[in-house]
């Protein structure tokens, strides 16, 4: 075990910094933490974990890299990631109005959450990135794959939730119509900019 605590800090130091910075998946965890609190945006933290824990898991047996490897793949994912970017901003302008105009709005599913994670772009990139520099130099490649996935895990689920707590917290204070107004603009500005980002 002391052996292998070297390998897992710099893994560790690599996922928390990948998981706590803003993208895609942080921006829509704050948004739906505004609208929704942090209780209902639970099951696309979980769905989120789960989806990414697969996706690294493929990234790691190397079957990550011969999908990004193809042109065509890389960009069905780079349309379907900024695309439902784009379609959430468009959702999101109605985060200003009254409750009575989101009665039929429904937070991400666990589902859903999951399945966004492939059409991500920094998802792919994140695990494909931290499998190629950092899986644990353990055999057999199972018990590598898995403790890979086991501390991105560990890191991602307090970060992500650290996003729909501040979402969570800031919806108390977000009761005036003006501040409402501005803080939609900017989340909407920040998304369409990740959908953007996706192509640079």
């Amino acid at each position: 075990m002391d052996s292998l605590l070297p390998s897992l800090l710099p893994l560790a130091l690599f996922a928390f910094v990948s998981s706590v910075t803003p993208g895609p998946n942080n921006i829509m965890l704050t948004s739906s933490g505004i609208r929704f609190g942090f209780v209902r945006t639970m099951p696309h933290i979980f769905g989120i974990c789960f989806g990414f824990a697969v996706l690294t898991a493929i990234c790691a047996a190397g079957i990550g890299s011969l999908i990004i490897a193809l042109p065509a793949m890389h960009v069905v994912l780079q349309i379907l990631g900024s695309g439902y970017l784009v379609y959430l901003a468009w959702q999101m302008r109605s985060m200003a109005f009254s409750r009575d105009v989101e009665s039929n709005v429904r937070p991400m599913s666990f589902l859903g959450a999951a399945l966004f994670q492939f059409a991500n772009p920094k998802a792919w990139v994140m695990g494909i990135t931290g499998a190629s520099a950092f899986l644990p130099p353990v055999q057999p490649v199972a018990l590598a794959i898995l403790l890979f996935c086991l501390v991105f895990s560990l890191i991602n689920l307090p970060c992500l939730s650290l996003w729909a707590g501040t979402g969570a917290v800031l919806r108390r204070y977000l009761t005036q119509r003006k501040w409402q107004l501005l803080f939609c603009g900017v989340m909407i500005v920040l998304t369409l900019y990740s959908a953007l980002a996706i192509w640079l």
